[in-house]
């Protein structure tokens, strides 16, 4: 299984679903408190998922 570089716009799309769960789990954001865990895992899994499938 080969690795690379994810795309500029799946990068992008994982920073700002981190940075949501950062928010929700400061409370910076109320409403984002409830899934901030889940926030974090989905920014990390559409990272990896960039890393592992070429070309996406």
């Amino acid at each position: 299984m080969n690795i690379s570089a994810p795309t500029q716009m799946v990068f992008i799309v994982s920073v700002v679903l981190a940075l949501l769960g950062i928010l929700g789990v400061f409370n910076v954001v109320a409403a984002l408190a409830g899934y901030a865990t889940w926030l974090l895992i989905l920014g990390w899994v559409v990272l990896a998922v960039g890393c592992l499938v070429k070309g996406l």
